[in-house]
């Protein structure tokens, strides 16, 4: 089929619009909704951080913020790496994104599991007990980039999450009754103390819209997924949204539009968090104890140093 926009030869089709498009429209169409998003969110001045994992949604959304930031004297990107050691996976990721940033010279940072925490994700695996390795994984994950990003004095930080992504975790908010978990999602508006704010720029964008232009733009991609993803509850609900998508097409975004309606709502009954250092790392923290040290302490017990 031709593009639905010009005569060329289409390279996809677009379910929930009912278009075909070619490569150079289709690359338009994802830019341009990046950018609304961008708008949308804001993107404050200074040093815009992203998290790169190696990923194709981080590779993506990294060259975006590049792109939109290369001729902007107020802004500038870098890229965190968080190498959480899970071996025969990892590896070949941090390559990727180092790569990456060589290409393009994006200043690159990474961090390790093994070096902030003292333990990889593997030798977590082996005393988690009752908690799957992507709780101990989200939690680490999130008290690195934020080390890194206070280093580097950055004003945000980028994620790769996308339409799925979002979709999935209002899903499980919803499911869970966690509204309080919905109304703190990123994109954050109120900056905190010793927090750095996240946006989301593919936010809008399908998981095989990303891959798709991961593709046409050339870059490298690991088609490996992480070897613990199989214990992760989130893989429920990514099954049920991929088959709830084929049936009624634009359900994602649906489920995207009807957070947008009740955000405000949202944010007017649960206010931001109050933060505070935590008492044994000074991280901020709700509690006083923040979870990263709570999770550490609790591998301690199980494991022998």
């Amino acid at each position: 089929m031709n593009c639905s926009k010009c005569s060329k030869k289409s390279i996809t089709f677009i379910r929930y619009n009912g278009r075909y498009l070619c490569r150079e429209h289709f690359i338009e169409f994802v830019e341009k909704r990046v950018k609304r998003e961008i708008r949308k969110q804001g993107l404050p001045k200074g040093k815009i951080a992203v998290a790169l994992s190696g990923g194709k949604d981080s590779l993506v959304a990294c060259y975006l913020i590049w792109k939109v930031t290369r001729d902007d004297r107020n802004r500038s990107v870098l890229a965190i790496t968080v190498d959480e050691g899970i071996n025969g996976y990892r590896e070949k990721t941090v390559k990727i994104a180092r790569d990456f940033c060589n290409e393009y010279g994006i200043p690159h940072h990474i961090i390790s599991f093994k070096r902030e925490i003292g333990l990889t994700l593997d030798e977590m695996s082996k005393v988690r007990g009752n908690l799957a390795e992507c709780t101990y994984c989200g939690v680490f994950r999130r008290y690195c980039l934020n080390i890194v990003a206070n280093e580097i004095n950055a004003s945000a930080i980028a994620m790769g999450h996308n339409l799925d992504d979002v979709s999935q975790t209002i899903l499980m908010n919803f499911v869970r009754g966690d509204i309080e978990r919905m109304a703190r999602m990123a994109p954050h508006k109120k900056i905190q103390p010793g927090l750095i704010p996240r946006i989301l720029p593919l936010r809008s964008i399908p998981e095989k819209e990303t891959t798709l232009y991961a593709y046409v733009n050339g870059f490298e991609i690991s088609e490996n997924e992480c070897p613990y993803a199989i214990r992760a509850m989130r893989g429920i609900y990514r099954d049920f949204l991929i088959q709830l998508e084929e049936k009624h097409p634009g359900s994602r975004h649906s489920i995207l539009k009807s957070f947008f309606e009740i955000e405000e709502c949202l944010h007017n009954k649960f206010s931001p968090a109050i933060l505070n250092p935590c008492k044994k790392c000074g991280q901020p923290s709700s509690e006083k104890i923040c979870m990263a040290c709570q999770l550490l302490e609790k591998i301690k017990g199980e494991i022998s140093f």
